[in-house]
């Protein structure tokens, strides 16, 4: 029995979850075999490599939720050099017939791979572009934060009494933070809705200067880490730090698990899709893919069309050929993404 055990060729899958990750090995002709659940710490992660390596050759992983739940779990099984593919939730009509189940939710993961269907790598998080990714989380959400504030002071300004209305609707943004901020509203008479305004509108105000620091502190560092991390791309035209550094966090550290710069392009949504019918041929947009890494990708392209001479020659060309704007920035997209992806690979590859 023990010599059938090290010669069996085993699949395992792993549905994740926060405290637990349930496993399922099956055998490379599809049969069942085991299945445990096991902590989501670095000590439930090292049992579960024990437990499934005694009960065969390990050919794959298949694990749900790479970049969440799995993060964990991903990150040790890379470390020991195990071969890990990124797993969907089982389709509809699995669930259908076999219903819901941490069981049968492993199950499906180990299928996947067994039968080619799970071809994705998962990201890496132990290089520059996770310390990247982690920078860029609380500078994100006070980016929102501050449009938020932003937002409130507005509304307060127009439904503010008199004095204070008139001071304040005819400035800029930035100009009632300024002055709202320098407000000195008497705390004695705060029943009165003039003291009131005031003491609201300086609250958000320093709000927003609080946030403006750690949003200028934040991007100092993403500069820092795109010039070491990326500058190839970020020498290109109108490729900022933070276009960059959302662009190689789409990436991921480990590009190479992307074969061509055709893969590239379907994860940031530039991969044209085929529109035909009949005599008509063409393609539309692809509303699939990150569509944050879709949007950085537009952003250069709109900055480009003002004042890059090759951007301006071909739209013009293109406008000739009969194509809309919307179409050209399409075409300009996909062939951004190439050149990101040619940077990338020069820039993340280098030994």
């Amino acid at each position: 029995m023990s010599d059938t055990i090290s010669t069996r060729q085993v699949v395992v899958g792993v549905d994740t979850h926060q405290l637990t990750h349930h496993v399922a090995v099956i055998d490379t002709a599809g049969n069942r075999i085991e299945d445990r659940e096991f902590p989501a710490n670095t000590a439930g992660c090292r049992e579960l490599v024990g437990y499934v390596t005694a009960l065969g050759r390990v050919r794959a992983y298949g694990v749900e939720s790479t970049g969440s739940y799995g993060a964990g779990l991903t990150r040790y099984l890379l470390s020991v050099g195990a071969e890990v593919y990124e797993v969907t939730r089982p389709e509809r009509s699995t669930r259908v017939k076999a219903g819901k189940s941490d069981p049968i939710d492993a199950y499906s993961a180990a299928e996947q791979v067994r039968a080619g269907r799970a071809l994705g790598r998962p990201k890496i998080k132990t290089g520059i572009v996770e310390a990247l990714r982690t920078v860029k989380i609380p500078r994100d959400s006070a980016v929102k934060e501050r449009a938020r504030v932003y937002s409130q002071i507005r509304d307060l300004v127009t439904t503010a009494p008199a004095p204070i209305h008139d001071a304040l609707i005819g400035r800029t943004a930035r100009q009632r933070v300024t002055i709202a901020a320098a407000y000195r509203p008497d705390l004695a008479r705060l029943d009165e809705p003039a003291q009131a305004i005031k003491h609201a509108l300086r609250a958000l105000a320093r709000r927003v200067q609080a946030l403006d620091s750690e949003i200028a502190e934040a991007d100092k560092l993403i500069t820092a880490l795109t010039k070491q991390a990326v500058p190839t791309l970020l020498a290109m035209t109108q490729v900022g730090p933070q276009t960059a550094a959302r662009l190689v966090i789409t990436a991921g550290q480990n590009i190479e698990r992307m074969r061509s710069e055709a893969a590239f392009a379907k994860l940031t949504g530039v991969a044209p899709l085929p529109a035909s019918s009949g005599k008509t041929s063409r393609h539309r947009l692809n509303r699939g893919g990150d569509r944050q890494a879709n949007s950085a990708l537009y952003m250069v392209i709109v900055g480009r069309m003002r004042n890059h001479p090759e951007t301006l020659i071909y739209a013009q060309r293109r406008r000739a050929q009969g194509l809309s704007n919307p179409e050209i920035i399409r075409c300009l997209k996909r062939h951004l993404a190439r050149s990101i992806y040619r940077a990338l690979r020069t820039d993340l590859m280098t030994p």
